[in-house]
Order: structure tokens, then C-alpha cells, then sequence
């Protein structure tokens, strides 16, 4: 974020791909998130956000939509997409509304009373193939949210 407000001056944005997508949580986003997890959990299992995408391309349009997007080309590493659970992960994954829990590996409680013990609604066992990637995602950030998250001074995290 800081370096394409920093490039909206030159009237030119670089982006990597214009299919690029990340996550986004705000930082008070994420802390809500670990605190209502904590009191949930029951030990080995790692809490994932359900929260929305956006589009690279769509920021460079919030922030400068008068600039020119140059298309730099993807570096070595770099994702176009986060993919925050795999689908192998979700093999041992179960899906809430809000979030998803990936289970421990090697089992250490019922997991059946996990999904029934305070979490409303019951939760449901993740489809076989699915995976949770900011490119599938089911909400993407519009153009004007993305504005308003950037004028308010709530920083986009991406990286989760």
C-alpha cells in the first residue's frame, strides 16, 4: 500500500500481474480474530478467518485511477494468489461461518464434540478438492470499499 500511494505521483503503478489477489484484514480485524479464537480452541488446531480478496488491479484503481498500470511481469516467488488453506489441508478441515478450523494432524480429542462445543452453528467438514485461495475467494473488496478502507487510514494486510 505504501508504495503505490508513494507511485500514484508519477502517474505510473507498477503491478507484477494483473490477475494478482490477496487476502485482507485489517490490523484490529486480525487481534478480534486471535482473541475470539483463543477462547475457542482446544489445542493443536489453527484458526483461519473467512475475509475477503481484492484485486491488485483494484487497488491501483482506488487509489490513483488516473495513472497508467504497467505490468512489471511476476518475480521469482512471488504468488499470484495466497492460498491460506491447501487441498490437502482440507482433508482435516472444518468449515464455520465465519471461519475455518484446520485440525492437528495427529488426533488429540473427539472432533465431533469440537464442532458441537460452542461453535453456533454446527460446523461442516470441508468438501474433498476444496481450497481456500484469495483468486476463488466468494467476496472481493470493491473498488469503492477499498477507497474507503485506504481514506480511513485502516491499512490493508495482506499476507495473512
Amino acid at each position: 500500500m505504501p508504495f503505490f500511494l508513494a507511485r500514484r505521483k508519477t502517474g505510473v503503478l507498477p503491478v507484477t500481474d494483473e490477475r494478482m489477489t490477496r487476502f485482507n484484514l485489517t490490523l484490529q480485524e486480525g487481534v478480534d480474530f486471535v482473541i475470539a479464537s483463543l477462547g475457542k480452541m482446544w489445542g493443536g488446531e489453527l484458526f483461519v478467518p473467512r475475509i475477503p480478496s481484492y484485486r491488485i488491479l483494484d487497488v491501483a484503481k482506488a487509489i490513483a485511477p488516473e495513472a497508467r498500470v504497467e505490468i512489471v511481469g511476476i518475480r521469482a516467488g512471488e504468488k499470484l494468489h495466497e492460498e491460506m488453506i491447501t487441498a490437502t489441508d482440507a482433508l482435516g478441515t472444518v468449515e464455520f461461518d465465519d471461519y475455518f478450523v484446520i485440525l492437528p494432524s495427529t488426533p488429540l480429542w473427539d472432533v465431533d464434540a469440537f464442532v458441537a462445543d460452542g461453535h453456533a452453528p454446527r460446523g461442516r467438514r470441508c468438501e474433498y478438492g476444496f481450497s481456500y485461495n484469495s483468486g476463488t475467494n466468494e467476496r472481493f473488496l470493491s473498488v469503492d470499499e477499498l477507497r474507503q478502507l485506504i481514506a480511513s487510514g485502516l491499512h490493508i494486510e495482506s499476507g495473512v
